[in-house]
């Protein structure tokens, strides 16, 4: 997201060789129990969602479990974030465990400069192999989830839909019909909440199911430099969708100033219809509004085909071990615990499925929100996509700055694909990629 939603710090600037040394006799007061200090491992990890109120309800179980002791780093959303963890990497000031996006953005970190290979640790045997694909480089596996996979679609409020009687929209001119007559009725057609960035971007990112049916080797050329988003009609599409909602007055008034918390509360109260969002929300939604989750259901960003209708599928986000830190052995029982049942268990308390699981044996439960349960046919009927940033490495830093123009009316669909075009260049070269 998918998104990236992910502040002192733990430093070193130990050898990698030295930090494993110590973390040696640091994981034996871990492993010993009581009788000894607690080590405490600091993590850096966005306030964004419900991941960090799970992890939370983790550190509490493991540190009565393992003594050992969590200590929270919060960083911001979106290219805030993601610059604040580049320089702590750059300047050695990492915490000892990052909770940090999978995918392109993950791989554009160094990861086998950066953080501990996980890959021969029992804990990771579990996790299926859609999922380490996405933390993976080089052959080796660096991180471990943390929740369910999420999708990204169109959240709706089914009352104000039952009230206007509306039906769940297959295609995109279904779906601006619905929209008119939402704004005919007085509400906000489509929510917008730029003030947090990251949310500028979910008609461009959820849209790749539907790139991917019309063009299913778009993620290959794409990253091999043969595609690109301003030459690609499908891909087009979701920077058109971006400015059409503006052009069409369907967003509410103060979008721009508006955050994401305060689009989740006009979409539980009604007075918002429709918000662009990952399932994650949902989550969120729960803890914030618990009386109005029932009324909220999700589906897919429409093509222009009906039978073309499915979900785009974001891993969650992962947690990594720093290769630099102190405390290497402990960070790993840390995660070890994590992945166990037990602490599988402590995380649920705190965050609902928001899509199914990664973990091998771990279901979506019966008590599962309505809307995530509104998924579950598209899955079983194949009708699902991974978002690109998890089939390509190229993955530019500005998306959500360019849609944000393209999103008020500054700069037009063409002109902002081809900006994005550009901007992923830089990345796809320091990556080394074939072409570019």
């Amino acid at each position: 997201m998918l998104t990236t939603i992910i502040a002192g710090c733990s430093s070193s600037s130990q050898p990698a060789g030295d930090a494993a040394a110590g973390s040696r006799e640091s994981g034996k007061s871990a492993a010993g129990g009581g009788a000894n200090e607690p080590v405490t491992l600091t993590m850096l990890i966005g306030t964004t969602g419900t991941s960090y109120p799970a992890t939370q309800a983790v550190a509490a179980a493991a540190e009565k479990k393992l003594n050992i002791k969590i200590k929270f780093d919060t960083m911001p959303d979106g290219t805030e974030g993601d610059n604040l963890v580049k320089t702590r990497l750059a300047t050695g000031e990492m915490a000892d465990i990052l909770f940090y996006n999978s995918g392109s953005l993950f791989r554009a970190l160094n990861p086998d400069e950066n953080f501990v290979d996980l890959t021969k640790e029992a804990f990771v045997t579990d996790l299926m192999d859609s999922y380490k694909e996405t933390v993976t480089s080089d052959g080796k596996v660096f991180g471990v989830p943390g929740g369910s996979s999420t999708v990204g679609g169109i959240l709706y409020n089914k009352k104000v839909y039952a009230d206007l009687g509306l039906t769940v929209p297959r295609t995109w001119a279904e779906f601006i019909a619905n929209s008119d007559k939402i704004k005919a009725a007085g509400k906000t057609a489509v929510i917008g909440s730029y003030k947090t960035t990251w949310t500028s971007q979910l008609f461009v990112l959820a849209n790749q199911y539907n790139v991917q049916a019309e063009v299913p080797n778009f993620a290959q050329d794409y990253t091999a430099n043969k595609a690109k988003y301003a030459t690609t009609p499908s891909a087009l599409r979701g920077f058109q969708m971006t400015r059409e909602v503006f052009d069409k007055g369907y967003f509410n008034k103060d979008f721009v100033a508006t955050t994401y918390d305060g689009g989740l509360k006009m979409l539980a109260e009604g007075t918002g219809v429709q918000y662009p969002m990952l399932t994650h929300a949902i989550d969120a939604l729960a803890q914030n509004h618990p009386d109005k989750v029932k009324d909220i259901g999700v589906f897919p960003i429409p093509s222009d085909k009906a039978e073309m209708n499915g979900f785009t599928v974001w891993m969650p986000s992962s947690y990594y071990i720093n290769k630099k830190s102190k405390n290497v052995d402990a960070a790993k029982k840390f995660l070890e615990f994590l992945m166990s049942p037990e602490g599988q268990k402590a995380y649920m308390s705190k965050s609902k499925a928001n899509g199914p699981y990664v973990v091998k044996g771990v279901n979506v439960p019966e008590n599962a929100y309505d809307g995530i349960k509104e998924m579950q046919p598209y899955f079983d009927s194949g009708k699902t996509a991974p978002a690109l940033e998890f089939i390509s490495p190229v993955k530019g830093p500005n998306l959500e700055s360019i849609l944000i123009e393209v999103g008020t009316g500054q700069k037009s669909p063409e002109d902002g694909a081809a900006d994005y075009d550009k901007d992923v260049r830089k990345q796809a070269q320091q990556l080394n990629l074939p072409g570019w």
